[in-house]
């Protein structure tokens, strides 16, 4: 049984699989500053500049991400989720202390090196979780990615739901279930999350996987629309409270269904432990665009001759930066989650401005929708492709249209405007996470994956410095009015109306960008089809 669940078996890889769901529905902490920055703006007296350039510094930490990706090719999956456990457990737990009175106002530059650790142990968890599950399940990128980046998206509700049903929406319990829960998390899945060896996988497992995603993709749409009923029917008891988070941790363990499933399977089926130690037997799949590409790459280094790499082959960081297609790549993420950082980080602010007292259920809005937009683009993104030789990037134009009418909705500040953009702005950018993710792979491969990606994320922090910090910020200064204590604030459509004009245009712009890159790809993307479809074929002739 110990075997049956080892590192190097079948089973063993989807129980990895399943703790990188929980990490991942844990490690979207960046998203929840909303739930406790006016907290933090009050007991500190703040502007909101001030406030906007700590949410800010908190997405800097994503800037230390390059890290992150240096150590996913050097050291193991289980040490780089250790680190991001501990920075979270410091960086959230001091601003707990101060934000429950434990201790007395930290000084403002204090405060960022901690609100910075505690962005930076994110882009550790992803990194770990990212990189190993994309090459343990090489042939199914959009379904992994989906899934993956549909679970961050919803752990800012499944954080905020918890608190709710728990503590009263108490912000200080808030930021001790961020310093608390992600390290247990994380600290389980050291034990189980490794990088498996693909020809470890029987060509009739590859059928089993498309069931298995499915399931994991039911799993979670039950999740979320779990989160979304408790969010739409108001305010409930304490024991209705107390039931809803049971019932919610109960939906977030059942993927181990599909472990548990395939480990009573294999065990029937062949009698004993199917693994890649030469026990039961395992039939080598076809090889898929990495493999071809380490061949190639073989090939040159035996010939003697270094060639620059073609797109769609293995890139080191700056063969890859030199390329045209990581800028346009790199510029139209800017404009997609740039202007989506700045909605999530000012959501209380606007919503306080539109006249909400109560923002919770936006914040949970946007986590949910932005969910539907993850887990949904990850499974159309691959049928389309593996159908028709689609290109991902156009999926990520068609999130920008979402983005751009959300902005519109919501400056023209009309009642029932931020439920209505809520929705668009979270699916919008939940698409936009969860099929960049794979589009980088596809261009640049999979061997240094990790450092390219975080070089990627750096957008975050970028993007949240011009339209959050900047944008927003100064904007917001510019029709508040000060309020005694040193701090300002401002009531009415006005406020942000600006700040959604100005990023409606740079959602055209990531459009126009997007539908370039896809141009440029299709050449590629019928490459990865053509590749995709004998691979089926075989797998389907072998299973009957």
């Amino acid at each position: 049984m110990v075997r049956l669940f080892s590192r190097s078996s079948l089973t063993g890889k989807w129980l990895g699989f399943v703790t990188a769901v929980w990490v991942q529905s844990i490690s979207g902490n960046n998203y929840t500053f909303s739930n406790y920055s006016n907290a933090l703006k009050i007991l500190m007296g703040l502007t909101q500049l001030q406030l906007n350039n700590l949410s800010t510094v908190k997405d800097m930490g994503k800037a230390f991400g390059i890290l992150a990706g240096l150590a996913s090719d050097r050291v193991p999956t289980a040490v780089i989720l250790l680190i991001g456990s501990v920075e979270g457990l410091i960086g959230y737990g001091a601003q707990w202390l101060v934000v429950s009175h434990r201790i007395r106002p930290l000084p403002y530059w204090q405060m960022c090196i901690f609100v910075c650790l505690g962005g930076n142990s994110t882009t550790w968890m992803n990194t770990a979780v990212l990189v190993t599950c994309m090459r343990n399940f090489r042939n199914d990128r959009g379904p992994v990615s989906g899934i993956l980046k549909g679970y961050i998206g919803l752990s800012t509700a499944i954080f905020t739901d918890l608190c709710t049903a728990l503590f009263s929406k108490s912000p200080s319990s808030f930021l001790l279930m961020l310093a608390v829960i992600p390290a247990v998390v994380c600290l389980t899945s050291m034990v189980f999350l490794h990088e498996v060896d693909p020809a470890a996988v029987e060509t009739a497992e590859k059928k089993e996987e498309s069931r298995y995603f499915a399931f994991f993709n039911v799993a979670a749409v039950i999740v979320a629309v779990y989160l979304l009923l408790f969010d739409v029917t108001g305010k409930h008891g304490p024991d209705l409270s107390r039931a809803f988070a049971a019932i919610l941790l109960a939906l977030l363990a059942s993927p181990l269904c599909v472990p548990i499933y395939s480990a009573i399977k294999y065990r029937r089926k062949n009698g004993k432990t199917l693994d890649v130690e030469g026990r039961g037997i395992v039939v080598p799949v076809s090889p898929t665009q990495e493999s071809v590409t380490s061949q190639q790459e073989q090939q040159k280094e035996g010939g003697g001759a270094k060639k620059k790499p073609a797109i769609g082959e293995d890139h080191k960081l700056l063969e890859a930066v030199r390329t045209f297609d990581f800028w346009i790549l790199f510029l139209s993420f800017l404009c997609g989650v740039g202007t989506g950082m700045a909605v999530i980080n000012n959501m209380g602010q606007i919503g306080l401005a539109l006249g909400y007292s109560d923002v919770s259920i936006f914040i949970s809005l946007t986590s949910i929708w932005g969910f539907f937009g993850r887990i949904g683009s990850g499974w159309i993104s691959e049928y389309f492709m593996k159908k028709a030789a689609t290109p991902r990037p156009l999926w990520n134009a068609a999130s920008q249209i979402l983005m751009a009418v959300g902005f519109i909705v919501m400056a023209m500040a009309l009642p029932g405007s931020l439920y209505i953009g809520s929705i668009l702005i979270g699916m919008g950018y939940g698409v936009r996470l969860a099929v960049t993710v794979p589009v980088a792979s596809e261009l640049f491969g999979l061997k240094y994956y990790g450092l390219l990606y975080n070089i990627l994320i750096l957008n975050l922090p970028l993007g949240s410095f011009l339209f959050s910090g900047l944008l927003a910020g100064f904007l917001y200064d510019a029709e508040a009015t000060q309020t005694v204590g040193g701090g300002n604030t401002c009531i009415g459509g006005h406020c942000y109306r600006l700040v959604f004009i100005i990023m409606t245009i740079a959602s055209f712009v990531g459009l126009g960008l997007d539908v370039f890159l896809a141009f440029r790809m299709r050449d590629l993307y019928y490459k990865i089809h053509t590749r995709k479809k004998p691979s089926e074929e075989t797998t389907e002739d072998t299973k009957s």
